[in-house]
């Protein structure tokens, strides 16, 4: 009976576990039946949103009074509690009208505004930071402050080989990575951005089968499945030259040579005379090219195969 019921009590334990994955860097938390992450590097509130959002969440805002409580909880003993936070309350789309990311109005929830606030300096605070006591400001979008983000636990949430719940990342037992084209371009440094708020990174090629996999993926995505690249023959990878011109790297910092993949295409690299930042990216035939970072492509994601279980990812 003994042996029966630890059994149980194991299975009951990994069900839990399992159903409360999410990702390594994010903390499941009761109180509000989902995972948060506090970022504490300020930014932006467009900046800040878009990140949440391609992590996999929103852009957290304290529309009940256990999201407030536990946003400041968060913010307690760091930079936060004397800066206060971005809540992803904003009136960008109207001014004067404050809604969530995920469309509650401001007046349906219980929060205070600072003294002498709201105040629309300069008619042009269009959102809203919280400070550690709970209450609220108007602030200018552009200004940086802390902020978190926040996903709430549904049914459907269940990590994949990947380590992630997004659904377009797939394991190629070639390369033992798993990648993902982004069809909507970007520059090269948002790029970076996605790849990285997604728990990735530009892809780099490492070796020729490498350069198949990501040949097989990019001709996936003809020209009619992109939307907004400058050149639909060019997608975006993680080597640059690191405002050095002609010493071209990975943005894991190994040259080309080391990393295992240094074909360029035929006369490429042919801007390195230019005194000017180049990027890299990955013809459709395979080969290297260079490119002006500015330039929106489409891009390929490559993240390691992660451990379903990882520090930070419970809390049962």
């Amino acid at each position: 009976m003994t042996f029966v019921y630890i059994c149980l009590c194991v299975i009951l334990y990994f069900n839990a576990a399992a159903s409360q994955q999410f990702r390594y860097d994010y903390k499941y938390i009761r109180e509000v039946n989902g995972w948060m992450k506090h970022h504490k590097i300020p930014a932006t509130f467009p900046d800040a949103r878009v990140r949440c959002q391609l992590e996999g969440g929103v852009l957290a805002s304290p529309k009940t009074e256990a999201l407030s409580y536990v946003m400041r909880r968060l913010m307690k003993g760091t930079h936060s509690e004397t800066t206060g936070i971005f809540t992803g309350i904003h009136a960008l789309f109207s001014k004067g009208d404050f809604h969530s990311i995920d469309g509650t109005p401001l007046e349906r929830m219980k929060l205070q505004w600072m003294p002498s606030e709201p105040d629309n300096l300069n008619y042009d605070e269009r959102c809203i930071v919280m400070v550690s006591n709970g209450s609220i400001a108007d602030v200018n979008c552009f200004d940086v402050y802390p902020y978190i983000c926040y996903k709430e636990k549904t049914k459907n949430v269940a990590l994949t080989e990947c380590g992630t719940i997004d659904r377009e990342y797939f394991m190629d037992p070639r390369a033992e990575n798993c990648y993902k084209f982004h069809w909507v371009a970007r520059n090269w440094t948002r790029a970076f951005m996605a790849c990285a708020a997604e728990g990735a990174y530009l892809a780099i090629v490492n070796s020729e089968t490498e350069a198949t996999v990501l040949k097989e993926l990019f001709a996936k995505y003809p020209k009619e499945k992109t939307l907004f690249a400058f050149n639909t023959d060019i997608t975006l990878i993680g080597f640059h030259d690191w405002e050095d011109r002609i010493v071209w790297n990975t943005i894991h910092g190994q040259s080309l040579e080391d990393a295992g993949y240094f074909a360029f295409g035929e006369n490429q690299p042919d801007q390195n005379q230019i005194a000017s930042v180049k990027c890299g990216g990955l013809w459709r035939n395979g080969q290297l090219d260079d490119i002006w970072c500015d330039q929106r492509m489409t891009f390929i994601c490559e993240k390691p195969v992660d451990s379903l279980l990882e520090e930070g990812s419970l809390d049962i």
